[in-house]
C-alpha cells in the first residue's frame, strides 16, 4: 500500500494507526493538493492522548495541520507548491468581518475538527491555499510562523526592547527567530535542554539559558512558549514594571496557574493571550516567505517517512540531542 492510499488517523483518543482510504475527489470550491512535508508538534501528541480540549477536536481525525504539498488535478495551479489555511472560517460572523478569522463564531480547522494532511491526498477549501516560491523546508514552516507572528504583532515589542522567550521547542525558536522583525535589542532564551543552545543561537538569541536566575528580569516583553503552567508563572514575575507577557503556550486542558493579581496591577501587566493567527497574520508570513525576508527551515532536525510514523511520534515525545521541527516526509521510500 502507497502513501497515496492511506492516512494516518487517530481514531479515537490514544488509538492512532496509519489507515487505508479512499482518495478524495475535487468538488466545487475544492482543490486537490498532494502533502510532502507534515509537521508534527505538541497540539499533535495532545490530540492523541486527548488533552485538547473537546470543543477543538472532532474524532475520528486525520493528523496533518502544518504542511506543504503540489497541487493536483487539472486546477490552475497544478504542479505549484502551496500553503494552505488550516482555519476553514465562515466569512460572515462578526468576528470574521472584523477580521478575526481565528476566533470565528464556528470553529473549524484543517487536522482538529476536519481531515488534516498526514495522507497522500487532500482536498481542501480553493480560497485557503496560498502559492509559495520557498523550498518546502521554509514552507512546512508556515503555520506555526503565522501563529507566533499573528501573537508578536499584538504584543508589538518596541525597538530596542529587551525580550525573554520561555521554551526551547519550535514555538519558542519562532518567536526567537521572528522577533528580528521588530528589531529588539535582546533576545534571552530560556529553555530546559541544553542541546538547544545551538539552534538556539541560530535563531538569534543572545544567550541561551536554563536557569531563571541566570536569564535575569525586568524584560520589556516575555513571551511564553513552553505550553507549561511553571512557564506561564515564571512569566508573570519576568516581565519589568510596565510589561507585557505574551502567552503563546498551550498546557493540556484544564491546568491553571497561579497568578498573583495585586502584582498584575501593581506592576501595570499587559497580559496577551493568543489564539492561532489570522487569514492576515498567513498572509503576511506567505509575503515574508516569498519575499526570502524569512527562511525558518533550518529548524528541522528529524525527518521521516509516513510509514515510520511510530519513531516519528517517540522522537517528538523526547529524543536525545539537538530537537526542532520533526516532520513527516509523504511519498518517501
Amino acid at each position: 500500500m502507497s502513501d497515496a492510499d492511506r492516512a494516518l488517523v487517530v481514531a479515537r483518543p490514544g488509538e492512532l494507526a496509519l489507515t487505508a482510504r479512499p482518495e478524495p475527489a475535487a468538488g466545487p470550491g475544492l482543490t486537490l493538493v498532494r502533502p510532502d512535508l507534515v509537521g508534527l508538534c505538541g497540539t499533535d501528541l495532545e490530540i492523541i492522548s486527548g488533552q485538547i480540549d473537546p470543543a477543538y477536536i472532532r474524532y475520528p481525525v486525520v493528523l496533518g495541520h502544518e504542511w506543504t504539498g503540489i497541487v493536483a488535478g487539472d486546477s490552475a495551479l497544478a504542479g505549484a507548491r502551496v500553503v494552505v489555511e488550516g482555519i476553514v472560517a465562515c466569512g460572515h460572523c462578526a468576528r470574521c468581518a472584523r477580521g478575526e478569522t481565528n476566533l470565528c463564531e464556528t470553529y473549524d480547522e484543517l487536522g482538529f475538527t476536519r481531515d488534516g494532511a498526514a495522507a497522500g491526498l487532500v482536498a481542501v477549501p480553493s480560497v485557503l491555499v496560498h502559492p509559495v516560491t520557498a523550498t518546502a523546508e521554509d514552507a512546512v514552516l508556515t503555520e506555526p510562523a503565522a501563529v507566533v507572528y499573528r501573537g508578536l504583532a499584538r504584543a508589538n515589542p518596541g525597538h530596542g526592547s529587551r525580550v525573554l522567550v520561555i521554551g526551547d521547542g519550535t514555538i519558542a525558536l519562532l518567536a526567537v527567530y521572528l522577533l528580528r522583525l521588530w528589531s529588539p535589542a535582546e533576545v534571552i532564551l530560556l529553555g530546559r535542554r541544553d542541546a538547544q543552545a545551538g539552534l538556539a543561537a541560530r535563531a538569534g538569541a543572545a544567550r541561551f539559558e536554563i536557569s531563571p536566575e541566570q536569564a535575569g528580569g525586568g524584560f520589556d516583553l516575555v513571551v511564553e512558549a513552553a505550553g507549561a503552567v511553571a512557564a506561564a508563572a515564571l512569566a508573570f514575575t519576568a516581565a519589568r514594571r510596565g510589561g507585557t507577557v505574551l502567552l503563546l503556550g498551550l498546557p493540556p486542558h484544564g491546568d491553571t496557574a497561579a497568578l498573583s493579581v495585586d502584582d498584575a496591577v501593581n506592576n501595570d501587566l499587559t497580559i496577551l493571550g493568543s489564539f492561532s493567527y489570522t487569514a492576515a497574520a498567513w498572509r503576511d508570513v506567505v509575503r515574508l516567505l516569498n519575499a526570502g525576508l524569512i527562511g525558518p527551515g533550518f529548524l528541522i532536525t528529524h525527518r521521516f517517512a509516513l510509514a515510520d510514523w511510530e519513531q516519528a511520534i517517540g522522537c517528538l515525545r523526547g529524543a536525545p540531542g539537538p530537537r526542532g521541527k520533526v516532520v513527516l516526509e509523504i511519498g518517501a521510500d
